[in-house]
């Protein structure tokens, strides 16, 4: 069955949280390769500003919505997304699955100082959990190979990135295949919020979509610009290509 959507000509997976779990967990058994590509408002922007973040985005292997507006332009424009598929939230699936079924893992990314206190936290909530690595995601593009040549001698078969975007990507798309690991999930500020450093907004405000109006009010200076720049280019995006899919149908209706 075929559960790819286009969306502002991205090729999008619309798959629950429950599937995309089983399908990384298949893939772990069966020694497969999946990357994982999580696509918001601000990188569906971002993607058409920058080719190479689009062409790491368009080539993973499973790229979901991790934004609440996604889901809802999705609905306006008649692209069926079953729900968000939310980064931190996959994350944690995935550690829960992996604890149970005994699948080593590796952590790569944030500060230092912060990539130890997540994995405190981690250790604390998945006693059994096998973290086969770690690394803090602050090195220079020249270190890729090296970086990527540790995981694959950790043996870890799920990596998961706490890097901000397009690094993450950009390590993905050349790096993902020599680290050895079955599943590579780039998991953005959730090593942040893991270790307590940022707070997640309360369920209600990601119900609403506002989660990133409840991270700008923690950091109005650094993300408020930011937010209100690629936000408000989202909702252009979105109403022109309603504007650009109307007309059409109803030439289609005339035509009949």
């Amino acid at each position: 069955m075929n559960h790819r959507q286009i969306l502002f000509g991205v090729s999008l997976d619309a798959l629950t949280m429950d599937e995309t779990v089983r399908r990384c967990l298949d893939a772990v058994r069966r020694g497969e390769r999946i990357e994982i590509g999580m696509v918001n408002a601000a990188k569906l922007v971002n993607m058409r500003r920058d080719p190479r973040l689009a062409a790491a985005v368009a080539g993973c292997d499973l790229v979901l919505a991790d934004g609440q507006a996604v889901v809802w332009a999705g609905r306006v424009l008649g692209v069926r997304l079953p729900e968000r598929v939310a980064g931190i939230d996959l994350f944690m699936r995935l550690l829960a699955a992996a604890e149970t079924a005994e699948i080593p893992v590796y952590l790569l990314g944030a500060r230092q100082d912060v990539l130890e206190l997540m994995l405190r936290r981690i250790s604390e909530k998945f006693p059994a959990l096998r973290v086969a690595g770690s690394r803090n995601g602050y090195f220079e593009d020249s270190d890729q190979g090296p970086v990527a040549a540790d995981i694959a001698r950790s043996g870890a078969r799920m990596l998961f990135l706490g890097m901000t975007s397009p690094k993450k990507e950009i390590f993905t798309a050349g790096y993902g295949k020599q680290t050895g690991a079955h599943v590579v999930h780039g998991v953005g500020g959730s090593f942040d919020i893991l270790a307590g450093i940022t707070k997640r907004a309360p369920l209600v405000w990601q119900r609403m979509g506002l989660e990133w109006f409840y991270r700008t009010l923690q950091e109005p200076r650094r993300l408020g610009k930011r937010y209100l720049t690629t936000n408000t280019a989202f909702l252009l995006m979105t109403v022109r290509e309603l504007i650009h899919r109307t007309p059409s149908a109803g030439s289609a209706n005339r035509s009949h």
